[in-house]
């Protein structure tokens, strides 16, 4: 097994064929007249576009921002892979006038899953679009994205986070290339073992139902897990999950609510400031707000979690929301939570440095 395909790149074209096919079924991004870059994954790709957008700025590095709440790899890469290049300068509400800015846009966001739009507009301002729950299981699909940069993962595709593939989209040859160059110094491209078992995913979604059926379903169940996570909060004072959108989906063909993959919720007593603590002593364990340099007062719960990890934490909710109702009503001290119950888990959260 040599280190590239027969036409000398690191990019299987079959499966750079499969990713143009699955897009076009399901009509969430364009990609004809467009250039395809592999990476481990969607993490590498990121700092791959940050070095890209932020080459030839004339010795003046580009600030690189995000609009809270957003996912911390953005400001722990872009500090970590420290450049004379690019620098991070914050949120987007902060940023310096003067040179190029790099703007992260996540759509659906993560962790609340609205679909955001680039801040800043103009020459100077460019955009990378992480669309990793840009799918039909998450959110309804409004338009085929047909921005510069957008960046998808298989992770959240098929479920797959472990095999470490993702792949940007790219409408400029020259970033294109500078990407290229970027992964091919980096990591010489990305495993063709990994390639190879996108491949096979990729070619058995499209085997179903031409590409349709791994979405009715994932969106059939995402959908009811929402809709069980919001009935649950919905008679509660203490807690509040954010609101969701709907639009017209050119997938389904129809207006639909969003199915997102988190739980954005939110401690309302005023005493109660650290809602991470107060899940925690429940039993469950989300991500604290301040991981996504928003207030503390919310918790991101995941319900793309297995069957029983996502009905533990319904169960668990559901007990709080109870012993809430108690409270309220004289019937109990608000203490009649089993502790003993398995915690529902979640990788412990970063803590956002100081």
């Amino acid at each position: 097994m040599g280190y590239s395909f027969p036409d000398g790149t690191n990019i299987s074209p079959e499966l750079e064929r499969h990713i143009r096919q699955l897009h076009a079924v399901v009509g969430n991004a364009v990609t004809e007249g467009r250039f395809i870059v592999f990476g481990a994954g969607s993490t590498q790709l990121l700092n791959a576009a940050v070095h890209a957008l932020s080459r030839g700025g004339g010795g003046v590095a580009a600030g690189v921002v995000a609009t809270a709440p957003f996912y911390p790899i953005y400001e722990l890469q872009t500090e970590y892979f420290a450049s004379v290049d690019f620098q991070y300068q914050g949120d987007t509400s902060l940023w310096i006038a003067g040179g190029t800015i790099i703007e992260f846009v996540t759509s659906p966001n993560n962790p609340d899953g609205k679909l955001n739009e680039a801040v800043l507009k103009g020459p100077n301002f460019k955009a990378i679009y992480d669309r990793a729950y840009y799918w039909p299981h998450f959110t309804p699909i409004p338009a085929a994205d047909d921005g510069e940069l957008k960046i998808f993962t298989l992770s959240k595709l098929t479920g797959h986070a472990g095999s470490r593939f993702g792949w940007a989209i790219v409408k400029d040859e020259d970033v294109y290339n500078k990407m290229l160059m970027h992964m091919q110094l980096n990591t010489m491209g990305v495993s063709r073992d990994t390639q190879l078992r996108a491949l096979k995913l990729l070619k058995t979604i499209m085997a179903e139902g031409g590409g349709r059926t791994i979405f009715d379903f994932g969106y059939q169940t995402m959908k009811s897990r929402w809709e069980k996570l919001r009935k649950v909060v919905s008679v509660s004072k203490r807690f509040s999950l954010q609101d969701v959108s709907s639009h017209y989906c050119v997938f389904s063909g129809r207006v639909r609510e969003s199915s997102p993959a988190y739980g954005w919720l939110k401690c309302e007593r005023e005493e109660e400031s650290d809602c991470y603590g107060v899940l925690k002593a429940a039993g469950i364990i989300g991500r604290g707000g301040s991981v996504f340099y928003a207030t503390d007062r919310n918790v991101r719960l995941s319900l793309i979690k297995t069957r029983d990890d996502f009905d533990l934490l319904v169960d668990k909710l559901q007990k709080l929301v109870s012993a809430e109702q108690d409270e309220e009503e004289g019937g109990g001290d608000g203490n009649g939570i089993e502790q003993h119950v398995a915690n529902v888990t979640e990788y412990q959260p970063l803590r956002r440095r100081m």
